[in-house]
C-alpha cells in the first residue's frame, strides 16, 4: 500500500498568487489522486501545484497520492483519505470517472470532482474546460505563422474541443490553409506521436500543435530541431524556445482546482457537470514569442477580448 502522504506546511509554493483565506478552514481536507506522478511535467505537475495553491491560499489540510490506475488502488487510496476526514477528493483525470461512479456511494461524507465525464450524483462533479476557444486562438496563430500553408495537429483524441477550435480558427485567418489532424488514442504514446510528427514534417507542415499531455515536450523538441514551429499545449511552453513556441494554450489547473475549493469551503459549490473557460480566467494564451509579429499580437488579443465580452468569434475576414 502506497504511503499517504500529508504535505508540510512549512512546505508552501505560490503564495503570491493568494487570495484572502475562506472562513471556517480547519475542518477541511482535501486530496488529490493522480494517475501519474508530481513529477510528470506537464498535467501531473500542474495538479500537484493546484493542491499547493489550496494548501497556502485556503490553509486546508492536503494529501495526494500517486500512481492511482486501478479500482483497488483507488479504493485503498479513499479508505485512507476517509480515515483522515478527507471531504473534497480531486480526481487528476477523465479516468477517475468509473471508479468514483462505482465508488461514490461508499463514501457518503466525501464529494468528488474529476475532469471529462458525463457522470454525476449528489456527491460527484465533471468539470470540463472549455478549449474550443483556445484551439481556435492557437490556430489563428499557427495559420498567419507558416510559410508552407500547411500546419498539423497531434492530438490524442478525437473529443477534444481544441482541435476542432485550432482547425476552425486556422481557416478563420486564412482560408487555403491546409490543416492535418492525427490521433495517437493516448495521452502519452511518444512513438506514436513522433511518427505522426515525422510524416507530417515530410509532407511540408511548418506549424504543429501538439495537443497531448505525455508527448507534447518530445514533440516540440523535434519541431525545435527541425527549425519548424509549435502551438504549446496545457502550459505556457515559450521558455522551451521562444524562436519555436508562438504561443501556448494554456489550462490553468491551479486555479480552477482553487476556484472549486474555495466555493467549496464556503458552501456554495453545487454538483453536476461544470465547464470552465477564458471568463473564469483558468484559461488563456500563453506569452507570444519574439517572432510574432506585433499586428498578429494585437489581432488576436481583440479576438480573446472580444470572445471573453461576447463569447462570439471573430467573422471571416
Amino acid at each position: 500500500m502506497k504511503k499517504l502522504l500529508l504535505i508540510l506546511a512549512t512546505f508552501i509554493l505560490l503564495v503570491t498568487a493568494c487570495g484572502q483565506p475562506a472562513t471556517n478552514l480547519s475542518t477541511t481536507k482535501i486530496g488529490l489522486l493522480l494517475p501519474d506522478t508530481i513529477n510528470e511535467p506537464i498535467w501531473g505537475n500542474k495538479g500537484y501545484k493546484g493542491l499547493l495553491l489550496i494548501q497556502s491560499a485556503l490553509k486546508a489540510d492536503v494529501y495526494y497520492k500517486e500512481s492511482m490506475k486501478t479500482r483497488m488502488e483507488v479504493k485503498e487510496a479513499l479508505d485512507e483519505f476517509e480515515e483522515e476526514g478527507v471531504n473534497l477528493v480531486f480526481g487528476h483525470g477523465g479516468e477517475y470517472g468509473p471508479f468514483f461512479e462505482e465508488l461514490h456511494n461508499d463514501y457518503p461524507d466525501m464529494d468528488f470532482v474529476y475532469f471529462n465525464g458525463n457522470f454525476t450524483a449528489e456527491n460527484v462533479t465533471s468539470i470540463k474546460f472549455e478549449s474550443h476557444a483556445m484551439g481556435f486562438f492557437g490556430g489563428m496563430v499557427a495559420a498567419e505563422m507558416s510559410k508552407t500553408k500547411h500546419i498539423g495537429v497531434i492530438s490524442a483524441f478525437n473529443w477534444q474541443p481544441e482541435v476542432e477550435g485550432f482547425v476552425k480558427g486556422a481557416e478563420y485567418q486564412d482560408p487555403n490553409v491546409v490543416v492535418d489532424v492525427h490521433y495517437t488514442k493516448s495521452w502519452s504514446n511518444k512513438e506514436k506521436a513522433l511518427k505522426a510528427y515525422s510524416e507530417m514534417e515530410k509532407t511540408g507542415v511548418d506549424v504543429f500543435y501538439p495537443a497531448g499531455d505525455s508527448f507534447n515536450l518530445p514533440v516540440i523538441e523535434a519541431v525545435k530541431e527541425d527549425g519548424h514551429y509549435a502551438i504549446g499545449y496545457v502550459s505556457d511552453q515559450l521558455d522551451l524556445g521562444e524562436s519555436t513556441v508562438l504561443t501556448s494554450t494554456v489550462q490553468h489547473v491551479e486555479g480552477l482546482y482553487k476556484l472549486i475549493a474555495t466555493q467549496y469551503i464556503a458552501g456554495k459549490f453545487q454538483h453536476g457537470i461544470k465547464t470552465f473557460d477564458f471568463g473564469d480566467d483558468v484559461i488563456s494564451l500563453g506569452d507570444f514569442s519574439p517572432e510574432v509579429p506585433d499586428e498578429l499580437k494585437v489581432e488576436v488579443n481583440k479576438a480573446v477580448e472580444l470572445y471573453k465580452l461576447t463569447g462570439e468569434f471573430p467573422g471571416r475576414k
